[in-house]
């Protein structure tokens, strides 16, 4: 189970990270500060997000 939850979590980074190189390129330069300051509290949240479930979980 914690196994599946991990690949999910990494495929789904995966798949973002992908998006926002395609994307990114065509943005002016204030919507790509915005969006690698979004990104950072994002990857932060999922961060902490796993560590409780982790800890919750064992």
């Amino acid at each position: 189970m914690q196994n599946k939850f991990i690949s999910t979590i990494t495929a789904g980074a995966i798949i973002g990270v992908a998006a926002g190189m395609m994307l990114i390129p065509n943005m002016d330069r204030n919507t790509r500060r915005r969006a690698k300051k979004t990104g950072k509290m994002v990857m932060n949240m999922a961060g902490d997000m796993y560590d409780n479930i982790k800890d919750h979980i064992l």
